[in-house]
């Protein structure tokens, strides 16, 4: 049983650190190479696309246009990212601007011989085997490869997050010592005095047929 418990307590922690990590804003140096628009077939994969422009019509078809940029990283790995509009919904970064951020992406594109580095925020992930694409959310030049900055929003956001996880945590156990336990220990209690009650009554049985027989 402590196994099972063990096991739940893992996946519930693994699984919320995945969806934070999906979630949460990303900071990545890269050189914007191109940008362009596809057509999408959506399929499995389609919890991890966004929603049509939010001055279009709500998606409700199977395919549609999505704005997409290609860049590289400075160690010379290729990546793309899609640029969607969030609107009101999940993530809520109420991005409205995609077609404006593609301008910005666009005018920013360089050449290896060139190179305009920029830092792009997103969230989400790239993985080519489930074809998902991290969603652009804003962009700004930088000096050069080398330019790091803090996330300073994440890291005040996992603070603040793990202040209320330990105060729903603190209280819990509180409420569990002063009402669920004494509770608990009242039932088990009242199991084991029932226990034994049956057990002494067995036992005068067993005595009352012990000497029925020994007449």
């Amino acid at each position: 049983m402590r196994y099972v418990k063990w096991v739940f307590i893992l996946t519930f922690w693994l699984l919320a650190g995945a969806f934070l990590h999906y979630t949460l804003p990303q900071n990545d140096v890269v050189r914007v190479v191109k940008t362009e628009v596809r057509r999408v077939d959506f399929g499995e994969n389609s919890i991890f696309w966004a929603q049509q422009d939010t001055a279009q019509e709500s998606a409700t078809s199977v395919n549609r246009d999505v704005r997409f940029v290609e860049a590289f990283l400075p160690n010379g790995r290729p990546i793309v990212y899609r640029n969607e509009d969030t609107g009101w919904g999940w993530p809520p970064y109420f991005k409205l601007d995609s077609s404006n951020l593609q301008a910005e992406l666009t005018d920013l594109a360089s050449t290896k011989a060139d190179p305009q580095w920029v830092l792009l925020r997103h969230y989400g992930w790239r993985n080519e085997f489930l074809s998902i694409f991290p969603n652009a959310v804003a962009v700004k030049p930088v000096d050069g490869p080398e330019y790091s900055q803090v996330n300073w929003f994440n890291i005040i956001f996992l603070t603040m997050l793990a202040a209320v996880v330990w105060a729903l945590y603190v209280r819990w156990r509180r409420f569990r010592r002063a009402r669920i336990d004494p509770m608990v220990e009242n039932v088990e209690d009242s199991l084991y005095a029932a226990g034994d009650a049956l057990s002494e009554r067995r036992g005068r049985f067993r005595r009352w047929l012990d000497s029925w027989k020994q007449k």
